[in-house]
C-alpha cells in the first residue's frame, strides 16, 4: 500500500515543530501494511465481546472487571491490534476530588462521565496526548484505562508509537507499546474524536472476554499523577496484575502490605468457621 504521509492537527504540528516528532501513521487510512489481521469481524452479536451488562457496575468493580480483558481496536483495512488491560484506575464522580467530575461538575470536556455506563471518554492532556477511559454506575464515575499488554499488531502499534518520539529515540521494546494511559491511545490509534461512543456497541473499538482459568492476582495501590489533590491522592483507587511486565508503575509497598494480608486472612478464621466450630448460627 502507498506510504504518504498525512498531515497532523494543529496541536501536534506544533508539537513536530517543538520535538521534530514524525508524522503519525493513521490507523482508519490503511496507510500502513500489517500482516496479522483477524479472519473475522467481530461484530455487536460476537459472543467473545462485552455488552451494556458488563459495563454496568460501580466503579471500583469494573475497574477490577477490566484487568484480565481484551480492548480492541479494529481499522479499516481490518487490521485488528489487541491488548490486555493489566492497569486500571477508578474516579468516583462528584466526592473524589481528583475526578474531572468533582463536586458533580459537568462540561463539555466531561460530558461522556455523565452518559451510560460503557461511554467511551477521551480527553487531552498537555494539548497533545490522550487518554481513555470509560464511565460506569455513578454520577461522574469512570474507570481510566492505564495500560495494556500487547496481544496482536505490535509491528504497528510500534509505528504508531515510534512516530510520536523524538528523532534518533532508542527503539522501543514489546512491554513500553502500551504501558502508559497515553502510550495506550497512541498505541492502538485511540482518537479524540472516539470521546462519547459506546463501546458496548462500537464497531471500530470494544472489549472481549478471555478464556483465562482462575483468579487474577490484583493489586490494589494509589493512583498516579494526582498528588495535589490532598488525601484523594492515597486513596487505593489503582488496580493492576502483579507481575506483569506492562504495568506502568509498581507499588512494592501496596504489594508488600497485600501478602501480609493475604496471610493474615489465611491464619485467622472466618465467622462461618467460627460459627460452625461452636454450633452457632
Amino acid at each position: 500500500m502507498s506510504a504518504r504521509k498525512r498531515k497532523l492537527p494543529s496541536a501536534l504540528e506544533s508539537a513536530d515543530q517543538a520535538k521534530r516528532v514524525r508524522p503519525v501513521p493513521h490507523c482508519e487510512s490503511g496507510d500502513v501494511h500489517v500482516k496479522d489481521v483477524s479472519p473475522s469481524f467481530h461484530n455487536e452479536g460476537d459472543p467473545c465481546r462485552l455488552g451494556e451488562d458488563f459495563f454496568n457496575q460501580p466503579c471500583v468493580c469494573l475497574a477490577k472487571a477490566f484487568l484480565g480483558k481484551v480492548l480492541v481496536r479494529r481499522c479499516a483495512d481490518g487490521t485488528e491490534l489487541r491488548g490486555i488491560v493489566v492497569e486500571t484506575e477508578a474516579y468516583l464522580g462528584g466526592e473524589d476530588k481528583a475526578s474531572h467530575s468533582a463536586g458533580g461538575k459537568r462540561t463539555e470536556r466531561n460530558t461522556a462521565m455523565f452518559m451510560k455506563p460503557g461511554t467511551i471518554y477521551v480527553y487531552s492532556i498537555y494539548g497533545i496526548y490522550l487518554c481513555m477511559n470509560v464511565s460506569s454506575q455513578g454520577e461522574g464515575a469512570a474507570v481510566l484505562l492505564r495500560a495494556l499488554g500487547p496481544l496482536q499488531g505490535m509491528p504497528f502499534m510500534r509505528q504508531l508509537r515510534v512516530a510520536r518520539r523524538k528523532e534518533g529515540a532508542r527503539p522501543l521494546k514489546d512491554k513500553e507499546l502500551c504501558n502508559g494511559p497515553s502510550k495506550l491511545c497512541q498505541a492502538l490509534d485511540i482518537p479524540r474524536r472516539f470521546d462519547r461512543r459506546d463501546l458496548a456497541s462500537d464497531p471500530d473499538v470494544w472489549l472481549e472476554r478471555t478464556s483465562q482459568a482462575g483468579p487474577l492476582d490484583v493489586v490494589t495501590a494509589s493512583r498516579i499523577g494526582i498528588e495535589s489533590h490532598g488525601e484523594w491522592a492515597t486513596r487505593p483507587l489503582r488496580f493492576y496484575l502483579r507481575g506483569h511486565p506492562c504495568v506502568s508503575v509498581v507499588d512494592r509497598q501496596a504489594e508488600r502490605l497485600a501478602v501480609v494480608c493475604g496471610a493474615l486472612h489465611d491464619l485467622v478464621p472466618s465467622v462461618e468457621e467460627c460459627n460452625a466450630d461452636t454450633g452457632q448460627n
